[in-house]
């Protein structure tokens, strides 16, 4: 017998675009689990389906989602067309419809890391009523607080090492103003870059950001390297140019302080790329007919790839238990 019920990776329409998603299951009774990746365009089924479908696909229909433009829904004839934030609303809108139907369920869970998290909380006060419930990851709050907090982490920890060449890359890029760097998305890559390598993105292995996205792209099997390769980084470029100045200005300590699903924030303790004491003030303050906090000790940025098997029993338990 096969292993999955379901295991297809499709094009669908999505709000005027075709847009890439991977759906696997044991069974297709199973309540459906949709995965909104970071970024703005950091696809996260290289990590997500390989390790997580021990866990999931026995009890949900998990589905990943390549996002408007990013990895296998990139597409270079649309590099003239701008991108705006209630366009990612409209589009989640059009996946989570199109998963509703399909299968027949009323409502659907998703899982929202990262920039998955900004387009979560955009989305859910909009259109609640097919979410059964929410998980936040690396939850972002507010985006010149959240650059501010980063910045001064690596630094800090440049200055504790005594990391010469870390400080002088520091100081030439400068502190952002309003969540903006100076020199733009250059200037954001150099400090994420630290950020990562230093402990508060991946908290066990510290790496580069280039190669803990680029190692699990090239051995998960979800990606060719041509041409998905070129389109996986063509699309990260593009959506963050795009998205990332409207997103930086967002604060959900004060637009969004009531979500009217149930939410669970799975927060890794040391993360410093969605700062955690900030996730977790705007949850203590959230309101939602019911919500609950899940630290994961041993993480940083993504629980999901540095505790896989905690993460996955544990979403289990939260969701099903």
């Amino acid at each position: 017998m096969p292993k999955y019920a379901i295991d297809e990776t499709i094009y669908i329409p999505v709000n005027g675009d075709s847009q890439n998603i991977h759906i696997r299951s044991a069974s297709l009774d199973n309540p459906v689990l949709l995965f909104v990746h970071g970024g703005p365009g950091v696809c996260d089924r290289s990590w997500v389906m390989p390790e997580q479908s021990k866990y999931l696909a026995d009890r949900f229909i998990m589905v990943c989602w390549d996002q408007r433009m990013a990895g296998k829904s990139y597409r270079h004839a649309n590099i003239s067309n701008r991108m705006t934030l209630d366009q990612q609303v409209e589009d989640m809108h059009d996946v989570v419809l199109y998963l509703v139907n399909r299968f027949h369920q009323d409502k659907i869970y998703i899982v929202g890391h990262s920039w998955g998290s900004v387009l979560s909380c955009l989305y859910l006060p909009k259109y609640p009523e097919n979410i059964k419930a929410y998980v936040g990851m690396g939850q972002f709050i507010n985006g010149a607080l959240n650059e501010k907090i980063s910045y001064d982490f690596v630094v800090d920890y440049a200055r504790e090492h005594n990391d010469k060449k870390a400080l002088k890359d520091l100081a030439s890029i400068g502190a952002p103003v309003d969540g903006m760097y100076k020199g733009g998305l250059d200037a954001l890559m150099v400090q994420r870059n630290y950020m990562t390598k230093f402990g508060g993105g991946s908290w066990k292995e510290k790496e580069s950001s280039f190669k803990s996205i680029l190692v699990p792209f090239l051995t998960s099997g979800e990606y060719s390297v041509i041409p998905d390769l070129y389109r996986y980084y063509k699309g990260t470029f593009f959506c963050l140019a795009e998205l990332w100045p409207q997103v930086v200005r967002l604060k959900f300590d004060e637009t969004v302080r009531k979500l009217n699903v149930p939410v669970y924030l799975f927060q890794g303790d040391h993360d410093q790329n969605t700062p955690t004491p900030l996730a977790k003030e705007w949850f203590d303050n959230l309101e939602a007919p019911y919500k609950e906090y899940v630290p994961f000790h041993e993480s940083a940025h993504s629980p999901i790839k540095e505790e896989p098997e905690l993460w996955g029993k544990t979403l289990i338990e939260k969701l099903l238990g």
